[in-house]
């Protein structure tokens, strides 16, 4: 694993297809063979997308006889989880602050509409005086 997990399993995780064959065998392990079928590419242009998600230490990769199974390596995802929780915290605190922003503005704009309203009503008695 590099010098910096962080670095590898974010540029891991820049390309589609590495996405994707992760996104696969989140629902369990399978073969190679099968994550390469909904791809429009080589067997060995799968191995090297495959190669480059266990670098980064996404994916382990087994041996059983002829099967080959790939899984899920939870470790490096959850360290990008625990460096993205930082800025959760800060987009919880900036989206809190926004709902309070919008809620005033319905304030102002309910008041807005009461005031209008009542204007009106002066007017039309103003008239028919």
């Amino acid at each position: 694993m590099p010098a910096d997990p962080l670095s590898a399993t974010f540029a891991a995780l820049a390309d589609p297809t590495r996405r994707a064959i992760l996104s696969r065998l989140a629902l369990g392990e399978t073969s190679v063979l099968e994550l390469a079928k909904p791809f429009d590419m080589s067997l060995p242009a799968i191995s090297k997308h495959l190669k480059v998600l266990e670098h980064a230490g996404l994916i382990s990769r087994g041996r059983e006889a002829q099967w080959r199974p790939c899984r899920i390596a939870p470790v490096s995802f959850k360290q990008a989880d625990q460096w993205l929780g930082g800025f959760r915290r800060f987009w919880d605190e900036s989206f809190a602050r926004l709902d309070g922003v919008l809620e005033d503005m319905k304030v102002e704009e309910k008041a807005k509409s009461k005031s209008k309203v009542s204007v009106k009503r002066n007017v039309r008695a103003k008239k028919e005086k």
